[in-house]
């Protein structure tokens, strides 16, 4: 039996994975999740037994770390009452937040796999803990790339890379999806949370910088609350050939009107560990461009299947996003290699290497 722990359900990478995570070890029938009870999204979807603890998260900063803190106190708690896991259950802690997790598998003898999918946590105190927890109480690690693994060395357990994989039923959607052949409108898509780290404005400038391009279009997809969409969309009305989008079930529709995907998480400020949404956009065919450092230089090749550029050149960006727009044998040719590039992230391999990793832990 496996038992999986996460802290915030919704439609962002690392939930997306750990649905991944639980299909490719046949969850649904010897699974069982612990998720925390604010939030909706893929994990209501993997047909795992759920059990929901305590969580709210604020947008103060203060607060969040408070009740963040508190989760987990719920959630040692809730499994300090639990008589139906068995003493031989592993214990899977998708990010390192689910601490508690930590701490009662270590305490219960049971063997504890930490699935990192994090780097730039915030503030160093809070950082330092979670790894010190990681570092006593994990019997095994996997990092999602080897920069990840690089930026954030755990002492003591083993440690492995395993890519994330894109979805079965998202490589299903992108099997039966035929490259776009209405060229007269070249469209841009970024899907993001709304914080700044992940290159909102960024975005918000290069589409101002192209407003007189009426053959270019930019659609933004927020996983974000309705009310902080609806302000975001209010400060930036001026923006005609920008649509915002509220967070999305369907990810899919978005990749089959793109033309290009953009990642342009501010590297001052947030280093991406992997770059999900960047492989997903390559299963379909799309150029991408993402940041020079970090996971995804695992995965984008500079001028093959995509771009590498740091979004504080704006420039650069220009220049690319003109290049796929204006040079249909450079889209075709980087179309073409994105689409063989993601073969490499699919979901097969993806279970092939969880499970290879799953096989070395021994018994405790």
């Amino acid at each position: 039996m496996i038992i999986f722990f996460h802290l915030l359900n919704d439609r962002s990478g690392s939930p997306t994975v750990l649905r991944s995570t639980m299909d490719a070890l046949d969850a649904s029938e010897q699974g069982l999740l612990f998720v925390g009870s604010q939030g909706r999204g893929v994990l209501e979807e993997a047909g795992v037994p759920a059990r929901r603890y305590w969580y709210r998260r604020s947008r103060y900063r203060l607060i969040t770390l408070f009740t963040f803190f508190a989760s987990q106190m719920a959630l040692y708690r809730a499994l300090s009452k639990v008589t139906d896991i068995p003493p031989d259950a592993v214990v899977f802690v998708n990010t390192l937040l689910p601490f508690a997790a930590m701490l009662w598998g270590h305490r219960t003898g049971r063997r504890v796999v930490v699935h990192v999918h994090e780097v730039s946590i915030t503030p160093g105190p809070l950082r330092r803990f979670l790894t010190s927890c990681a570092g006593r109480c994990a019997d095994l690690l996997l990092y999602v790339s080897n920069d990840h693994r690089a930026r954030l060395p755990i002492e003591g357990p083993p440690a492995l890379i395993v890519p994330n994989p894109v979805g079965a039923a998202l490589v299903a959607r992108a099997d039966g999806h035929a490259p776009r052949q209405d060229r007269h409108q070249f469209r841009i898509l970024m899907l993001a949370s709304l914080r700044g780290y992940k290159g909102i404005d960024e975005f918000m400038t290069l589409a101002e910088g192209l407003q007189k391009r009426t053959d270019i279009s930019f659609d933004l997809v927020l996983n974000a609350e309705a009310d902080d969409i609806a302000t975001f969309a209010r400060r930036h009305s001026d923006a005609p050939n920008v649509i915002i989008h509220p967070r999305t079930d369907d990810p899919a529709h978005f990749y089959c009107s793109a033309d290009l995907v953009l990642n342009l998480s501010r590297v001052d400020k947030w280093i991406e560990t992997f770059g999900l949404t960047l492989v997903e956009a390559m299963t379909f065919g799309l150029p991408v461009i993402a940041p020079p450092i970090g996971g995804p230089v695992e995965i984008v090749r500079h001028g093959t299947d995509g771009y590498c550029i740091d979004s504080r050149d704006g420039a650069a960006l220009h220049e690319a996003v003109l290049k796929l727009a204006d040079d249909p044998e450079t889209y075709d040719a980087m179309a073409w290699a994105a689409r063989k590039r993601a073969q490499d992230f699919s979901f097969e391999a993806y279970a092939a290497a969880l499970r290879a990793a799953l096989n070395t832990l021994g018994e405790k």
